[in-house]
């Protein structure tokens, strides 16, 4: 759905499977979409999910959907990204890239809690994850975004996670590695899902639309402009 096609071959292999980056991010809002149309009492506010393509190749899929939405964009409150899901070791917390610089912030808290996470700040900072994925396209149309990704802690005290995830990156990122043959905590991913759900859902039964934090960068470059009562799940 959203890879990069045809790679550098290794071991004959020449195709970029995107197992973790992004086919399990795919899937995993897949399964939130199914958990959404089965629940007896839908949320208070309308869920959109939308499944969008080329973000390896500058954000295109979620940019053309941020500039020609499906309902109008006044309606779009808020935006939780599923690039992919964690699945490398059993993870004890998560990071939650944008959240701080808006209200969403104490509904991933609440959602968290909930959950039995932690929320740990972003481990690698210099990579500027909040303006690289597709959270980012809704961003700059002044929609407040998150997106949800591994933390570095497990349940296993003596593990730290960022030697694996810098090991991941160098060996398996946009890679033929990035396949179904390598090590997997498909728990891992599967609660993960319960999280974003959890926050989606949380989000659409508010009040309130989400709005950014005073004086914060995004909101004043961006936003605010609109209130309305969408939720968007991408």
């Amino acid at each position: 759905m959203d890879h990069l096609g045809i790679c550098p071959p290794i071991d004959g292999d020449n195709v970029c499977h995107g197992t973790l980056d992004n086919a399990s991010g795919v899937s995993t809002l897949l399964e939130i979409a199914r958990a959404y149309a089965s629940l007896k009492q839908p949320p208070r506010r309308s869920v959109l999910f939308v499944f969008v393509t080329g973000e390896e190749m500058g954000l295109l899929g979620s940019d053309y959907f941020s500039h020609s939405p499906t309902v109008p964009l006044n309606k779009i409150v808020a935006n939780v990204n599923i690039d992919g899901a964690p699945g490398l070791w059993p993870m004890s917390d998560v990071v939650a890239l944008g959240a701080e610089h808006s209200t969403i912030t104490k509904i991933v808290e609440s959602a968290a809690r909930e959950l039995g996470y932690t929320l740990s700040p972003e481990s690698m900072p210099e990579e500027a994850g909040f303006i690289r994925s597709d959270q980012y396209s809704f961003v700059l149309q002044g929609v407040p975004a998150v997106e949800i990704i591994d933390g570095i802690t497990s349940k296993d005290p003596n593990f730290n996670g960022l030697a694996p995830i810098k090991n991941w990156l160098v060996t398996r990122y946009h890679t033929p590695l990035d396949n179904m043959e390598q090590p997997l905590y498909f728990d891992s991913g599967a609660r993960a899902a319960g999280l974003n759900f959890l926050v989606g859902y949380k989000l659409a039964q508010q009040d309130q639309p989400p709005s950014w934090n005073p004086a914060d960068f995004f909101g004043t470059k961006f936003g605010p402009r609109h209130f309305g009562s969408t939720s968007v799940g991408n």
